[in-house]
């Protein structure tokens, strides 16, 4: 008798403000027929990811293909959140042709990868392929340059610092478990500075990865999808940097998020310069969410990360749903939040 056919499952990691949601909204846009099960991770209390896709005006972004996690990261709690959520979607009919996860901008993808060895997914289900999604500007202009002399200068200077920057260290995490690796805002980059990255981004690579530019998402199902990879037998052979260092424990406790609620913003560029000024003042890694906008029917999307805001109206507030602006911070550990929180409410 033949083994029934397991399910492929995607896993798209990367940083934070990436591109992560925006190369998963369009592949659900042209998924070429394919049923997928969408499951979206963020690090806070507000779906803001999750709610973008059910927006994205596309039968294939139907809510009950979307499950969000939003308490906590998946990497974390894969025994109480992810197998669960797991079982539900395979007991669906018709099953999923595809299941998409899309983690957390601070999730390592190995405690992820590894969760589809427990017994109730493993006859199931198989990890089609890591896809990790770097933003190229950030990586060109040195935010996650890998430089051990400056490092090792550094921890001369300051008898402090004995361990390496979180924020480089998973980044790497995310790189070297990737099957395929999208440079993403490729537009954004001259040919010469996308060849460097690209170079810098393979130093922490696993040998044989492929890395594929593109730009506002858009990369072809056929490329993201059916890379048979099998990252489930492989995952040990890449490990987390805690993990080579022989430690096992993972936590999130050099990060905070938070939600601050913002009022009605006059326009959409009084509500950026908020955001900019905050970008500047403090150490905030993203800043994501909806605003209402006096005199618009449809809600702000915004979206934040470095020096960079954009923003766009998504969707008309329903009938009913009360207009209030929500943006989740996530931040160094010890920012101010009670003056980041009034500085974005103006």
């Amino acid at each position: 008798m033949t083994a029934p056919q397991k399910i492929p499952a995607t896993v798209v990691t990367g940083f934070l403000g990436a591109g992560k949601t925006t190369l998963i909204r369009h592949l659900l846009q042209n998924a070429g027929g394919r049923k997928i099960a969408l499951i979206v991770n963020e690090f806070g209390d507000v779906g803001i990811d999750g709610d973008v896709l059910k927006a994205c005006g596309s039968e294939a972004c139907r809510e009950e293909d979307i499950v969000e996690l939003a308490n906590g990261c998946i990497c974390c709690t894969v025994a109480d959140d992810f197998v669960p959520t797991m079982e539900k979607i395979l007991a669906r009919s018709p099953q999923p042709d595809h299941i998409v996860i899309e983690t957390s901008g601070l999730a390592l993808p190995q405690p992820l990868v590894r969760a589809f060895r427990w017994p109730e997914i493993a006859t199931r289900v198989t990890v089609d392929g890591v896809v990790t999604v770097v933003d190229g500007p950030a990586v060109r202009d040195g935010r996650f340059a890998h430089d051990e002399e400056a490092v090792a200068a550094q921890r001369a200077a300051d008898p402090n610092l004995d361990h390496e920057d979180p924020i480089e260290e998973l980044f790497e995490d995310q790189v070297r478990a990737a099957d395929l690796i999208v440079l993403h805002k490729a537009d954004l980059l001259a040919a010469g500075d996308a060849d460097a990255v690209k170079a810098q981004v393979l130093e922490h690579a696993s040998a044989g990865v492929r890395v594929v530019s593109a730009a506002n998402g858009e990369i072809s199902a056929d490329v993201l999808l059916g890379i048979a990879s099998g990252v489930e037998d492989k995952i040990d052979g890449r490990p987390t940097t805690h993990e080579m260092e022989g430690e096992v424990q993972h936590d999130h406790d050099d990060f905070v998020s938070f939600i601050a609620k913002t009022p009605d913003a006059a326009d959409a560029a009084v509500l950026e310069s908020r955001v900019r000024k905050v970008l500047d003042a403090h150490d905030v890694l993203r800043i994501k969410g909806f605003v209402p906008v006096a005199g618009k029917a449809a809600r702000l999307v915004v979206q934040a990360v470095g020096t960079r805001v954009d923003s766009y109206f998504d969707r008309p507030w329903k009938d009913g749903e009360a207009r209030l602006g929500r943006l989740v911070v996530i931040a160094e550990k010890g920012v101010d939040q009670a003056a980041i929180e009034a500085a974005l409410a103006g």
